[in-house]
């Protein structure tokens, strides 16, 4: 089959290529690199003609509306996807996205899936934890000088790969028209601790400071609101496994 992948050359969507391709699928890159700005939909049209599916792991760019980019990029996909007989959008979202919708990048998500769902093309809303890397994204972003700051939360990490093939797995079968189950990681982690043991594997120094943060999300990330529902799906690779590759 013929696969369009938005956000192609992101990290989960980059992930969704290599399995697609290595699959003997047809897969088309969605992103200015290959001549397509999903935000203004120029050159969409042309890359969604004879396409089946779309995957979208469209990531927000920095200091951009997270909400006001899901909604163009859905409605470039949507409006060219059903003039190009796409049969089945699968749409990469966040576990618990709807219990912290005030945060930003939350609230841009569940935008994203009520948009999907108003589309007119039969899709699958695949929520995910978040990644392994997380713990790199915290320590990069929390910095300041030898200190940095890690935020208190439940968390349950999954392998990026892992969350690739699930994509193509949806892509592959029949449209949910709705929510999957959960996807997340096969244990719960304390955020924190990832940062530390992130830090060590990757040899670096600096002091972990843990903070709570404020208001709806802050709580969120504390009370387990954003772990995986009981009846998740749950992936292999360990926090541990990945930090092992990443000492290697």
């Amino acid at each position: 089959m013929r696969i369009a992948v938005a956000g192609g050359t992101g990290r989960a969507g980059a992930q969704a290529v290599a399995v697609a391709g290595a699959r003997g699928h047809d897969v088309v890159v969605l992103a200015r690199s290959t001549g397509v700005d999903l935000v203004r939909g120029t050159g969409v049209a042309e890359a969604l003609v004879g396409v089946d599916a779309v995957i979208d792991a469209s990531g927000v760019p920095a200091k951009v509306d997270p909400t006001g980019f899901h909604r163009a990029v859905t409605s470039s996909l949507m409006t060219a996807g059903a003039a190009a007989g796409v049969r089945h959008v699968v749409v990469l979202s966040i576990v618990g996205c709807d219990r912290a919708a005030s945060y930003a990048l939350y609230g841009g998500k569940l935008a994203q899936e009520h948009a999907t769902a108003d589309g007119g093309i039969p899709f699958t809303i695949a929520r995910t934890t978040q990644f392994h890397e997380f713990a790199r994204q915290v320590w990069e972003s929390g910095g300041l000088g030898l200190l940095h700051a890690a935020p208190r939360a439940r968390t349950q990490p999954v392998a990026v790969s892992e969350v690739g093939a699930r994509l193509v797995d949806f892509a592959e079968s029949e449209p949910v028209n709705g929510r999957a189950r959960d996807f997340g990681g096969p244990r719960e982690e304390s955020l924190v601790e990832m940062v530390r043991g992130y830090r060590e594997a990757a040899g670096l120094r600096g002091t972990i400071v843990p903070v709570s943060l404020p208001g709806e999300l802050g709580r969120a990330q504390r009370d387990g609101s954003l772990l995986p529902g009981p009846d998740a799906d749950l992936g292999t690779q360990t926090f541990a496994e990945w930090l092992a590759a990443l000492r290697a």
